[in-house]
């Protein structure tokens, strides 16, 4: 073996076990199982500080392909030397997935990805394709002025994307939280409109529950808003309801509209303020999330009375609190799927 062979033989070995080349790469898929959503593709992106997306995209991917036969594709924001999920670190490999994506369920906060990540997610919107986003996606993106994508940013204020992917997408952005964060949680009001729309078929007002807070929200005017958040005294679903302006009026947490962008064609996004990893634990959330997917993929007259929306495997849902770039624990995106 020539001497340059071998010093590079020994330079592979040395390097972490975990290690994955870009070449390498291979997301976490899921191959859907018998239900409506066979011959479908998803593709599920977390990149959350706080909330522990990870936990909540993992488990509705694994809803999605058991019990209603989604092709899933699942990427996290991870850390290219060790492959660990990490969202304090900007990267998402895998997103040329949407390509082939017939849906995108996002739940990521304050992004700043490499144009060539970015350039998937904007060639996904242009075409008008679906989206559903979860908690912190109204402020999915903080990328700032002269970049490539800064109009994708929370604080854009480029003309026709003020308020960038959140306001112009969702139909909002980050705006403030309205009930008291961490200590008031969201029991679900249903509207008139929202009784008799697709997304909360087979839920009965008030038992949509949430532990994270309400945010506040204004949805543009041509949004259905399908429920508004009940700000509760504590974060248990039997909690009494806070006196005062908090709930007079009610902010909306879950509203459907259609989204177009530039000369772009129109597509259907439904958007909800909950869906933090802890929310899921709540049989009702989970169903509006699911519903709402086959909605935005128009897939609504197939959605089922009552969506099986059991969890899959074992969930043990991790309180919400923010990590630091050195306090996430090692965990690759295949130890979510074992």
């Amino acid at each position: 073996m020539k001497l340059s062979r071998v010093f590079t033989v020994l330079a592979l070995f040395a390097l972490s076990p975990f290690v994955v080349a870009a070449d390498d790469f291979k997301p976490v898929v899921l191959e859907g199982k018998d239900g409506p959503g066979k011959g479908k593709h998803v593709v599920l992106i977390s990149g959350d500080q706080e909330y522990r997306s990870e936990e909540a995209i993992a488990q509705l991917a694994k809803i999605l392909a058991t019990r209603h036969g989604f092709k899933c594709t699942v990427l996290f924001t991870t850390d290219p030397k060790t492959n660990t999920i990490n969202p304090n670190i900007n990267n998402i490999q895998g997103l040329e997935a949407l390509k082939t994506a017939d849906l995108m369920v996002i739940f990521t906060r304050f992004l700043d990805l490499p144009d060539d990540q970015m350039k998937h997610i904007a060639e996904y919107l242009e075409e008008g394709k679906p989206v559903v986003g979860l908690r912190t996606s109204t402020h999915a993106f903080n990328i700032g002025g002269g970049k490539t994508y800064a109009r994708f940013g929370n604080g854009s204020n480029v003309k026709g994307w003020e308020g960038g992917f959140g306001r112009q997408v969702l139909g909002e952005k980050w705006v403030a939280h309205h009930g008291g964060h961490g200590k008031e949680g969201t029991r679900g009001r249903i509207t008139e409109a929202g009784a008799k729309h697709p997304i909360l078929k087979g839920i009965k007002d008030g038992e949509i529950f949430g532990t994270t807070d309400v945010y506040t929200a204004n949805p543009p005017s041509d949004s259905t808003l399908l429920v508004m958040g009940e700000v509760t005294e504590t974060l248990k679903p039997d909690s009494k309801p806070v006196a005062g302006k908090k709930n007079d009026p009610m902010m909306p947490v879950a509203w459907a509209k259609t989204y177009k962008l530039g000369e772009g064609k129109a597509g259907r996004a439904f958007n909800t303020t909950m869906g933090a990893s802890t929310d899921l634990d709540f049989e009702a959330t989970r169903r509006m999330i699911v519903n709402g997917c086959y909605w935005a993929a128009g897939l609504e007259d197939k959605i089922p009375d009552s969506s099986d929306v059991a969890l899959v495997g074992e969930y043990k849902s991790t309180p919400f609190k923010f990590k630091g770039n050195k306090d996430w624990p090692a965990v690759t995106p295949a130890d979510l799927f074992k």
